[in-house]
């Protein structure tokens, strides 16, 4: 229902993107590479560029016995976009359910694994600090707490679901001062609260005194060649773009925030602490990335600890962005993949991990082992 209510409006929105993208400030290539980088042995797809090279299913080994009923998994599962990259080519791209690779689909909450990763770039700037209290840059009065309670939210806090902010009020999205109250003391407990998340928007927006849109295509979009663009359907702020632009950041991810040469984010310390357990509350959880490999953890809309792997059929070291309507964003390090499912609800009702993840991964398991 939301994509055809949406549809006309995204229609215009794209076809009229911000020429402010082809400005001189939005092709900013100060950085031009460090030479000294470690060759990884990933390809990267050129910028401004549809070229990308292939390799095929054989050519890996892989099953290909095992391909069409992967297809025809995800077909019926309502999917419109899915790519699997092997060390950075393209070996699987295809599209269902009358979706073409020019569709710009919604991240969801997939998306936030963006604003973590430009939330690094502004720190390794020195733009903020994520130790920082978040009313530095929200101003004070931001919440229905007070000045104290309000000081002892920092930046941290926010990345990682754990500001205690009330998230049992009617509408968990809402971001307006009232709906935003005191519920426990920050850091005491984890709950998959978007209101909390939503606002690092506003926090990045003071810290580089910019709209969070520009610098986040200045700083990262527009230097791996991504396509897109940040749509506020309500509260939320809903990144749409291309698969392929998904699978440029995964790529990015992958390489741990390097394109090719070049440094997004040289900030190492952060990309790691961003991509492994942040707190003890939900040891799943990273700075807004999904976690695999744990003994536990936490799903959103549940306040209770679940015993066991996040997607037990999927490799140990794997990280992910997951969003609603099962928008998926899979990165696994020790195989140098990068999978990216696009679609429509699936019928799972969970934001994050659901039982989709590991019908399908027992479905890519049997095509690539």
């Amino acid at each position: 229902m939301m994509n055809k209510i949406l549809a006309p409006l995204l229609l215009l929105f794209f076809l009229s993107i911000s020429c402010s993208d082809n400005s001189p400030e939005a092709e900013d290539n100060s950085n031009s590479g460090n030479p000294d980088l470690e060759d990884t042995g990933l390809y990267f797809p050129p910028i401004n560029s549809n070229t990308w090279e292939t390799t095929s299913i054989s050519a890996l080994g892989w099953n290909s016995n095992n391909e069409e009923q992967l297809y025809n998994f995800l077909e019926e599962k309502a999917t419109k976009s899915f790519i699997i990259l092997k060390d950075g080519k393209i070996v699987v791209e295809k599209y269902f359910n009358g979706a073409t690779a020019e569709d710009n689909n919604p991240w969801f909450s997939a998306g936030k694994t963006l604003t973590a990763f430009t939330i690094g770039i502004a720190q390794q700037e020195g733009l903020l600090s994520i130790t920082e209290a978040s009313n530095t840059y929200l101003g004070t009065g931001w919440a229905m707490i007070t000045t104290e309670q309000e000081s002892a939210i920092t930046i941290k806090n926010h990345l990682t679901m754990t500001t205690g902010l009330d998230y049992t009020i009617s509408n968990q999205n809402c971001t307006n001062t009232d709906c935003l109250t005191y519920l426990n003391e920050p850091g005491d407990f984890w709950y998959y609260h978007n209101a909390g998340y939503t606002l690092l928007t506003d926090i990045l927006s003071g810290a580089v005194n910019q709209e969070y849109s520009t610098y986040f295509d200045i700083r990262l979009k527009n230097k791996i060649g991504m396509d897109g663009t940040w749509i506020s359907i309500g509260y939320s702020n809903i990144f749409y773009s291309t698969a392929r632009s998904m699978a440029r950041f995964g790529l990015l991810s992958l390489n741990k925030g390097i394109w090719d040469k070049e440094e997004i984010l040289s900030d190492q310390n952060y990309f790691n602490d961003m991509t492994t357990t942040s707190q003890t509350l939900n040891k799943s959880y990273g700075y807004l990335w999904w976690l695999n490999g744990k003994d536990s953890f936490r799903a959103p809309t549940l306040e209770i600890e679940i015993a066991g792997e996040l997607i037990p059929n999927a490799p140990d070291d794997l990280i992910a962005g997951l969003g609603r309507n099962d928008q998926k964003l899979y990165i696994v390090p020790s195989q140098n993949l990068v999978i990216v499912r696009m679609g429509d609800d699936t019928g799972e009702a969970l934001l994050g991990p659901s039982s989709f993840d590991n019908e399908l991964w027992e479905r890519i398991n049997l095509l690539i082992k």
